[in-house]
């Protein structure tokens, strides 16, 4: 708000003539002008709750303007780079299934080995990349702004042979009225002195410390590619954490499938022995490929992940026949080709990085891996709270029996596959706001928060109604066994009625997680397992099948009410939207 007060005091001509508001001026992305902010964001009195924006605008919600379709821009490729891989493995099975029961059941638990293990890392490195990318590209971008203002002042001053332009100086102080025009290095790398005790100045997050300045695209005698910080030091953790993953499952296969339930004398334990140890040479892509997905998403470019994704896919279903059966390879074939499609999607996706950046660090130093790793870790808290909570209703579900784990296994599957939609909203959600906040232009961080909650709920609704009818009536589409069915029509209420829970859930994680408040995320989602855990095991007990539904319900609840509270409650991030 200060930035906004100090401006208006700057122009105090403006304010007095200042037209009316369908007249007012708007900004480039076609959000009211900055001096105009608190007014619409604040609805043009105090306010001192942010539960406002669930309804901010809400005429607009369907509306494909600048900001509907920068949103769908992103969370449409993004949903359907989420939907192809799952795809493609249901592909991948059925191929597989043709070779044996024994084959396929010893493919099934390898790749739950593989897929528990890797669980652990993907979620924080992908999200913890997203956002610092977004904000630091923010960052870069404000200051090329400034540095190509000042460069096209530069050559007027040596057409019209003048040292002092003053045209020049108030071009780039409309750039970046935060920097002084003197020089374009200075507009580039200031912002040291922003920085506040909630969190890093932009300086950090760009990297721009002493010797680690960013090259600005498009300065003369400047590179061609600019150097993000945390581009850099997502590949090395990613690199890092796949090869670690590497040598652990190489090593530690055997004992990994036993814990599984395979035992040592098992006809499943050599196929999957052999499919999990090939499997675990593609970790280092898989960990690479996901690293720059949050890269790309940082760019807010899904497209290319997307692209590359479809690609890998595409090949491994070609490859799977041909390795199978043609040449007689089994599950290793399946292995293989599983392999090769992740490393084309790496080498895919690496090729336009290296495009697009610099990927090579003037020093160790400007990586700010600290930082980086203490927001994984955070995260990886919250990955394990939730993984525990889900974990425990299987088993819990398990121990009624295989009709009620049937019911279970089927219910949770779809319930689980829809945030495949809403995943897609919160990307879109995190890439936006973390770039707005890194600008500091809080009606855009308030604009899109308030679009994504209010597509989410609208989601979570159609949802609903699809699924709740889809469910009721076809069911049958996965089972042929009457009591299975019966057992699932029970939970249908609460599969299909907890849609709207579990999209505001996961789009208010993208919100927290562009707003960089990892601390609470972390800490918020322990204190909802701590809640969901006891009701998990009381609720199981007395009410069976239903009863775990019951709790599920009541855990999304905690966790939307959760990120609900913290954004109504004006609180961290959030403080902005007081109007004292």
């Amino acid at each position: 708000m200060e930035e906004h007060q100090s401006a208006a005091r700057a122009t105090p001509e403006a304010e007095q003539q200042q037209p009316p508001p369908e007249q007012q001026p708007v900004a480039g992305d076609g959000l009211p002008a900055a001096a105009e902010m608190e007014t619409v964001l604040l609805g043009g009195g105090p306010r001192r709750t942010g539960l406002h924006l669930f309804v901010m605008d809400i005429r607009s919600v369907f509306k494909l303007d600048e900001l509907g379709g920068e949103v769908l821009g992103i969370a449409v490729p993004a949903s359907l780079a989420l939907t192809a891989d799952p795809l493609a493995s249901l592909i991948d099975t059925a191929f597989v299934g043709r070779l044996g029961s024994v084959e396929i059941a010893a493919v099934g638990v390898a790749i739950a080995v593989f897929n528990q293990v890797m669980k652990v890392c993907i979620y924080p490195l992908v999200s913890v990349t997203t956002s610092f990318v977004a904000e630091e590209d923010a960052v870069l971008c404000k200051g090329a702004a400034a540095a190509k203002v000042a460069d096209d002042g530069d050559e007027e001053d040596e057409e019209a042979g003048e040292d002092n332009n003053p045209d020049r100086h108030a071009a780039v102080a409309a750039a970046d009225p935060e920097k002084q025009p003197n020089s374009a290095e200075e507009a580039a790398t200031n912002g040291e002195s922003a920085a506040d005790s909630g969190g890093a100045s932009p300086a950090e997050l760009a990297g721009a410390d002493a010797g680690c300045a960013p090259a600005v695209v498009g300065r003369k005698g400047g590179r061609n590619r600019r150097f993000v910080p945390s581009v850099t030091s997502a590949l090395i953790v990613g690199a890092f954490l796949g090869l670690f993953q590497t040598v652990l499952l190489v090593a530690a296969g055997k004992p990994l499938l036993r814990l599984m339930g395979v035992k040592s004398g098992s006809t499943m334990m050599i196929p999957a022995l052999r499919y999990l140890t090939l499997r675990a040479l593609g970790a280092p892509a898989v960990l690479l490929s996901l690293a720059m997905q949050g890269v790309f998403r940082g760019f807010k470019d899904t497209k290319t992940p997307l692209y590359a994704t479809v690609a890998g896919d595409l090949a491994n279903i070609v490859l799977d026949p041909i390795l199978i059966f043609g040449c007689r390879m089994g599950v290793v074939g399946a292995a293989i080709a599983h392999v090769l499609s992740q490393y084309l999607i790496t080498l895919i996706m690496l090729s336009k990085l290296v495009r697009k950046v610099d990927v090579v660090p003037p020093s160790l130093g400007c990586l700010k891996l600290r930082r980086f790793l203490g927001c994984g870790f955070l995260l990886l808290a919250r990955v394990v709270a939730v993984t525990f909570c889900v974990t425990l209703a299987a088993s819990l579900a398990a121990r009624h029996g295989p009709t009620a784990m049937a019911a279970f296994q089927i219910c949770s599957q779809v319930w689980l596959a829809t945030s495949l939609l809403a995943d897609g909203l919160a990307v879109a959600g995190q890439a936006m706001i973390a770039s707005a906040f890194a600008r500091k232009d809080h009606y855009k961080v308030a604009a899109t928060t308030a679009r994504v909650l209010q597509l989410g709920v609208v989601l979570g609704a159609a949802l609903t109604a699809v699924l709740g009818l889809g469910m009721q009536f076809g069911a049958g589409v996965f089972t042929k066994d009457a009591a299975v069915i019966k057992t699932i029509q029970k939970g249908v209420p609460l599969v299909a009625g907890t849609q709207t829970l579990n999209t505001l859930a996961f789009v208010f994680d993208g919100i927290n997680f562009g707003a960089s408040d990892y601390a609470f995320a972390a800490y918020s989602m322990v204190g909802v397992a701590a809640v969901s855990i006891p009701s998990l095991i009381l609720l199981s007990s007395r009410g069976g099948f239903v009863g775990i539904w019951v709790a599920l319900t009541i855990y999304m609840s905690v966790r939307a009410l959760a990120s609900t509270w913290r954004m109504g409650a004006a609180r961290g991030p959030w403080r902005f939207l007081r109007h004292q």
